[in-house]
């Protein structure tokens, strides 16, 4: 799966509010086995109920948050692109700021130890100011796509 389905999928399917009153109507679908267990594969892997995951995507389309592939434009791609670079950029934030925390949790200090977090800070520093040209680049492909 492309980064950009992923991304995709993750936000439409963690979009779908919870309704005041309990949904009752139903429609049936027939899926084949290996459907069915990909279907319930990836639900789990969003932590969310197969119906959920399925209802949530098929409300997306309809309310034109999430288009087939063959509607697809490559700005879609592009924002979906960016959604997943931004979530890996940000782990690597959370990683070196978990180095830099290990290595001022006290114990001594080795000769290293001022250098490494030097270097982790500048990583760090780099590291928001990706997520933070992510997060405009995606704005703006987003607000554009909007207007046309």
């Amino acid at each position: 799966m492309r980064a950009a389905d992923e991304a995709a999928l993750h936000r439409v399917a963690r979009r779908r509010a919870r309704q005041d009153v309990q949904r009752k109507e139903r429609v049936d679908v027939r899926y084949s086995v290996d459907e069915k267990t990909d279907i319930l594969a990836e639900a789990r892997r969003l932590g969310l109920a197969g119906a959920h995951l399925v209802g949530a995507i098929v409300m997306a389309h309809l309310n034109g948050d999430l288009t087939l592939p063959e509607q697809r434009t490559t700005t879609d791609d592009l924002v979906d692109e960016l959604a997943a670079l931004r979530t890996q950029v940000a782990k690597i934030g959370t990683n070196v700021n978990q180095i830099a925390h290990r290595l001022n949790a006290g114990a001594d200090p080795h000769p290293v130890d001022t250098a490494v977090l030097a270097e982790a800070g500048r990583v760090l520093t780099l590291a928001r100011q990706a997520v933070a040209a992510i997060d405009t680049t995606a704005d703006v492909a987003a607000t554009q796509r909007q207007a046309a």
